[in-house]
């Protein structure tokens, strides 16, 4: 065997899998190092994909041709789309997943996927050295530079790997320390052994290193639960899932269920306090700020008398339920006499309790939007790594870098997804233009185009990109050709078709709509609030006759013209401002200034230019600390 490729990815979770897959699928002879094969795409924390935003994301990532979205399919054992009571731009899907057959459909993927090897073992070391002609002669700017390049790693069982791309996605592997309590324990989860070594050989190449923290709930035995004390949560059975191509959901659907702490809990909770890491200065690194402890939610919002929790299952197959909700490293005896206050925990009993666990990270801002490092050239990075939390934002990472390995390899541009194109541009761009004082987690309204973003159109936004680029499959794109197609003619057959009101106005008093006192065109009736394509079509023989022709995919195709039609006027407007700000994307600044120079700059602009080094114009002007008047003083510059 021999141990030279053209990308090696180290850690096999959601960020390891997608950018071995996509690199491998691009042409690089890419393998994939895991400590543990047992465990590849390992679900560490909650058993589901998706949620605000993190749907969104993964549905670009299966429009690019990515496998989270049908791993998820595939696995989801519960479906739901979330904010139904708010417009279609913030609509998100989302799947509890059999945490088991997730593991056991992303391997079938990977030891199917042509040009990839899997190897079990750790690595140590990241192996460089001093830059000279850059690979295959991409980014001269590099020649004689005196930076670094990556040649290999070597690992723990003393096995040297030459590639001269390498990727890490080691998540909370490096360094990781576990907390329950007072007890300290090493390791990266649960029983698994932390990623030693590697970290200190990435920052002896001037990678600059912090500590982050995360945690994870109790997991329950549902034999000790009373049932009949929570509220049950059943999920949707409609046509939506995370896939544009693929089967609908195939395994049996099951029920979610919710309670509540109360004040017993929160009293024996605050017991056990001064034994917490958070609060007695055992754990410094900083926490998820939108994933709290059920001690920190105890302490910020000590006027609650209660919380909710979420009682899910962890499989199809399994007793194991996972408690949302109640994140905890408090000692183990003070979570479990907590939960026996609550009614439905009085008989509990669990697998194992709730911990926190510390780990390693590296400074975002240091990377390129390909997710190369500016540092040394030819390492990528994607996931945890880089300061965010979440199994969907690392996909979505992974995904970037896998394609970026394997074009830097080809000696092709990098793909780079812009603000206005999705939410992953929106993710990659808030981590190196911005950087993370706490795990970054995705929200709608860290995107200024979310209108544009929706869950319903990533297809039409990716997959001729991914396609034209040799991701994205012929079948994919043939879909999406036909689906486009199709969308266009419902579009122009209302905006064409005439509505007489004598023949409409009995069936919209029926729904509840205002009588028309003229006819119209079919859109305008569409465009109501209280009116869809499908409650209008019985009203319409032409319209139902339409419709009826739709054989493929036929719910999804008409929520997505639907949609299009209702928001028109807003997705046009979003595309104008867009637009506007691709006058400033398009100016490219790097090399052109030595910002310490410019004593016309603030000293803090001058600080943050000099240290991000910005791609554009626009890029400069989401920096922090860089105000308006500072790129005025740049594009006169530029001018100049």
């Amino acid at each position: 065997m021999e141990f030279k490729f053209d990308v090696v990815v180290v850690g096999a979770g959601h960020a390891g899998c997608e950018a071995a897959a996509a690199a491998a699928k691009l042409g690089a002879r890419t393998c994939l190092i895991t400590m543990d094969m047992n465990k590849i795409a390992q679900m560490s924390c909650n058993p589901a994909i998706g949620g605000i935003a993190k749907g969104q994301i993964v549905r670009e990532i299966d429009a690019l041709g990515g496998h989270t979205g049908e791993v998820t399919d595939a696995t989801a054992i519960q479906f739901r789309m979330l904010n139904r009571s708010k417009g279609p731009a913030m609509w998100s899907p989302r799947a509890q997943c059999d945490r088991a057959k997730f593991i056991w459909t992303w391997r079938e993927i990977l030891e199917n996927t042509e040009g990839l090897s899997i190897w079990q073992d750790q690595v140590v070391e990241l192996l460089t050295e001093e830059n000279k002609m850059p690979y295959r002669g991409v980014d001269n700017a590099l020649q004689g530079n005196g930076k670094r390049s990556v040649v290999g790693l070597r690992t723990l069982q003393g096995v040297t790997f030459h590639a001269p791309c390498v990727i890490i996605t080691a998540g909370t592997f490096l360094n990781g320390l576990m907390h329950i309590g007072r007890t300290k324990i090493p390791g990266g989860r649960c029983a698994e052994l932390p990623s030693l070594h590697l970290s200190e050989s990435i920052a002896a190449c001037g990678i600059t290193v912090g500590r982050m923290k995360t945690g994870t709930p109790v997991r329950i035995d549902g034999r000790s639960v009373d049932f009949s004390q929570m509220q049950r949560q059943d999920g949707e059975t409609d046509f939506h899932k995370f896939s544009y191509m693929g089967e609908p959901r195939q395994l049996p659907q099951l029920p979610c269920w919710i309670t509540y702490t109360n004040e017993a809990v929160h009293e024996r909770l605050r017991a056990a306090l001064p034994d917490s890491p958070l609060y007695n200065g055992q754990i410094q690194s900083i926490g998820p700020r939108y994933c709290p402890s059920i001690e920190t939610k105890l302490v910020t919002f000590s006027e609650r008398t209660e919380h909710q929790l979420f009682l899910e299952p962890e499989g199809s197959s399994t007793r194991e339920l996972y408690l949302n909700g109640f994140s905890s490293s408090l000692p183990i005896d003070a979570q479990i006499e907590a939960l026996k206050l609550i009614p439905a925990f009085r008989n509990l009993q669990i697998y194992r309790p709730g911990y926190a666990i510390e780990y390693d990270y590296f400074d975002p801002t240091q990377l390129r939007h390909s997710l190369e490092s500016k540092i040394v050239d030819s390492l990528f990075m994607a996931g945890q790594v880089n300061g965010t939390t979440g199994y969907e934002e690392a996909a979505g990472q992974g995904l970037v870098a896998g394609i970026n390995a394997a074009r830097k390899i080809a000696g092709l541009e990098p793909f780079v997804m812009r603000r206005d194109e999705s939410y992953i541009g929106v993710l990659i761009d808030d981590l190196v233009t911005k950087g993370v004082d706490e795990p970054y987690r995705m929200f709608t309204s860290r995107a200024e185009y979310r209108i544009l973003l929706r869950q319903d159109d990533a297809d039409a936004r990716l997959t001729q990109r991914s396609y034209e680029m040799g991701l994205a499959s012929r079948e994919r794109y043939d879909y999406w050709l036909r689906k486009k197609q199709t969308i266009s003619e419902i579009e122009d057959f209302c905006s064409n078709f005439s509505v007489k009101a004598t023949l409409i106005n009995p069936g919209l008093k029926a729904l509840g709509s205002e009588e028309l006192q003229r006819g119209c065109k079919l859109i305008d009736l569409v465009m109501r609030p209280q009116l869809s394509l499908s409650n209008l079509a019985p009203l319409i023989p032409a319209l139902s006759d339409k419709l009826n022709h739709i054989t493929d995919r036929r719910e999804e195709i008409i929520e997505a013209a639907e949609v299009r039609m209702k928001y028109s006027g807003y997705i046009r407007r979003e595309k104008e401002i867009a637009a506007k700000i691709q006058r400033l994307e398009n100016i490219r600044i790097k090399g052109h200034f030595h910002y310490d120079d410019i004593k016309s700059l603030s000293t803090e602009a001058r600080q943050k230019l000099s240290k991000i080094d910005p791609e554009t114009m626009a890029q400069a002007s989401r920096i922090p600390g860089v105000s308006p008047s500072d790129i005025n003083v740049l594009l006169v510059m530029m001018r100049r």
